[in-house]
């Protein structure tokens, strides 16, 4: 028989309760009120140590207990149970006891407690209770669901759009290197060797995936210099060596009004990667550490890279023979550190042999 006439529901009958009493009276009292409403599901324990037991082994949808535990202090047992609650899942946590003081269960409140009910109690109210119990765990629950399948969406649509991000990014530095690196992958070598040297030189993750990302839009302004120019196999001319190097000017206008902090780090590599350490390279004519860190990264970057693979204007050389070249232009051409990185990256035997 139930106690009350409305039953809980199916899921109800089965939520495991656990009860924790040392006074055999209230549990068996408990026991015959829980087993007249329907719960199936009900374990008892009559101390601390059996109790802390079978939290740790499964967590009870409902605990009652009594503060008067003979093993331990129920102010301490109440707080370990409720970090064990806490820290996996829900617990409404009910005391079942003697009368308390306004003070004591405030303490207990503090401690995790949920609710209180005098000895000996009611029947009807203590079933009422439980079921009012259950029913917030099972609300919180699937507010818990329902916030992790949202996060997951969320996180699933920010994956969509990273993706989309940098699909755009390498379109855009395939575009501009298409013409004179029909594989496109000079674009992306110098991302790969861009994050490599500032991984070395101690930046965070974020930067580093920044950098290759946007570094292969450094030559994004060829796109406004002629096939004639950056595919001619001999020396360019004071005419064409001059259109030639708009293409950092052309690079940062088309990238001016971006928003994106992905893509003002494009721009600030895109005007300033040609700048040399002693400030006689181009358009700004910057000096030392007035060039940006990304440009100065990416200059010996892409110098790497153009060196070590072919080039509509020359043939490959290999990576001992690069290195020389950067070390013997560290100091004038290059920032001396950033080299130092490239050298310590990519100057070991094995890295020289493989490539020669």
């Amino acid at each position: 028989m139930q106690l009350v006439s409305d039953g809980p529901e199916a899921w109800m009958i089965r939520s495991p309760i656990l009860v924790v009493d040392s006074d055999r009276e209230s549990l068996k009292l408990l026991a015959r009120v829980l087993e007249w409403a329907g719960f199936m599901e009900v374990r008892f324990a009559s101390n601390a140590k059996e109790a802390l037991a079978a939290l740790s082994a499964s967590l009870p949808h409902v605990l009652i207990f009594d503060l008067k535990l003979p093993d331990m202090d129920g102010y301490e047992f109440l707080k370990q149970a409720a970090e064990k609650g806490h820290n996996r899942s829900f617990m409404p946590i009910m005391v079942f006891t003697s009368e308390l003081a306004p003070s004591a269960k405030i303490k207990a409140l503090e401690l995790g407690a949920s609710d209180f009910l005098n000895k000996p109690g009611d029947a009807v109210e203590i079933q009422v209770r439980i079921r009012n119990f259950l029913r917030s765990r099972r609300a919180h629950s699937e507010l818990q669901n329902y916030n992790q399948i949202l996060e997951a969406t969320v996180q699933q649509r920010t994956e969509h759009l990273v993706d989309a991000r940098k699909e755009t990014v390498e379109l855009l530095a395939a575009a501009s290197e298409y013409r004179d690196d029909d594989s496109g992958q000079h674009a992306i070598r110098v991302g790969e060797v861009s994050a490599a040297l500032a991984r070395f030189l101690g930046h965070d993750d974020l930067y580093i995936e920044s950098m290759r990302m946007v570094a292969p839009l450094h030559d994004l302004g060829k796109l406004g210099v002629p096939d004639s120019i950056l595919q001619k196999p001999g020396k360019l001319t004071v005419e064409e060596e001059a259109r030639m190097r708009q293409h950092v000017v052309i690079g940062g206008e088309l990238l001016q009004h971006v928003r994106s902090p992905h893509l003002q780090l494009a721009r600030e590599i895109a005007l300033y990667h040609h700048e040399r350490w002693d400030g006689s390279g181009y358009a700004a004519g910057l000096k030392g550490w007035e060039i940006p860190e990304s440009a100065r990264i990416v200059a010996v970057a892409d110098a790497f890279d153009a060196m070590t693979n072919d080039r509509p204007y020359r043939k490959a050389q290999s990576v001992a023979i690069a290195l020389l070249e950067l070390k013997a232009a560290a100091g004038t051409h290059f920032d001396p550190d950033i080299v130092d990185a490239a050298v310590a990256l990519y100057g070991t035997s094995q890295h020289a042999a493989a490539a020669a």
